[in-house]
């Protein structure tokens, strides 16, 4: 049963008035050029609506603005979702719509609340140069709040 399954049998129809070795060759090799050719593979990750409504799938959407692309893009292909991106120009900060098929739901809620804490993450994280800035600040106060003594007194008296 085993060498059954690992064999594979292809069947090659050539329609010839006489068969020789050289018409076998070349529908050899027309079949291994077709069998090369990729473009009836079916596009993963990141496309066009277009490639993404040709898979007969229902689609959904949400909505993500211009600086998050990145980050739910790299989310996206961590979680392996099949999705395209739409950009709405009417409104003001253009925002995306990202359509992906309907049977990949749970899989897009979970890479959604991956992609939302990172966002949050980043938002309470402060920057490297506000971080600077409150220690020169705090520096600043700690330096007027010392005093300098310009007379000591060494305690001994007359």
């Amino acid at each position: 049963m085993q060498e059954e399954v690992t064999q594979k049998t292809i069947a090659l129809v050539v329609s010839a008035t006489k068969m020789t070795s050289r018409v076998l060759a070349q529908a050899m090799q027309i079949y291994l050029q077709s069998r090369n050719n990729k473009s009836h593979e079916i596009p993963k990750g990141k496309q066009s609506l277009a490639d993404l409504e040709k898979q007969n799938a229902a689609l959904s959407n949400i909505e993500i603005t211009n600086k998050n692309i990145g980050i739910f893009t790299r989310t996206a292909k961590k979680y392996e979702i099949d999705f395209a991106l739409k950009k709405d120009r009417t409104k003001e900060p253009p925002l995306y719509y990202v359509f992906f098929k309907g049977r990949d739901e749970e899989r897009i809620s979970m890479a959604f609340n991956e992609y939302s804490q990172k966002i949050l993450k980043r938002k309470e994280k402060k920057s490297v140069r506000e971080e600077l800035k409150q220690e020169k600040a705090a520096e600043k106060a700690q330096d007027r709040r010392r005093e300098k003594v310009k007379v000591q007194d060494r305690g001994v008296e007359l």
